[in-house]
């Protein structure tokens, strides 16, 4: 090939690979969207429907849209999780410990209305004093 047919070949190629499509990265779904760090409750069950990611106390998910809405979570915080029945930390409470994942039992779905991170438990949802209530399906 000529030095000047060469010239104009190369921008050529350079202009059709600006044209080509981008392709997107694989977002992620289920779980896998809550991030290292972080407290999530998923609307769906298998951490699917919306998500909410929470990093401190909060005392009202409403505000959150997510109260008594939560069928699954994934704790991916190093501390324990206290979730209760009613907003301000009222009503009867359950835990969530530190790495775990799952499906709330279908008594717990759209259950709670406020999570505590870390500190004491409130009276327990069901469970003989002093004990951890079970509210998953699976871990």
């Amino acid at each position: 090939m000529g030095k000047k047919l060469q010239m104009l070949a190369l921008p050529t190629v350079a202009f059709a690979l600006a044209l080509a499509p981008a392709i997107p990265a694989q977002a992620a779904d289920g779980y896998d969207r809550c991030r290292a760090g972080y407290y999530c409750m998923f609307s769906g069950l298998d951490g699917t429907g919306d998500m909410i990611e929470i990093q401190a106390s909060t005392p009202d998910l409403a505000a959150l849209n997510m109260a008594d809405r939560a069928k699954s979570d994934w704790n991916r915080t190093g501390s324990l999780i206290h979730l209760y029945s009613e907003a301000g930390y009222q009503g009867c409470s359950a835990v969530t410990s530190p790495g775990g994942k799952g499906n709330f039992f279908i008594t717990y779905r759209d259950f709670f209305d406020s999570v505590r991170v870390g500190g004491p438990n409130g009276p327990s949802c069901g469970t003989p004093p002093g004990e951890d209530l079970l509210v998953k399906a699976h871990a």
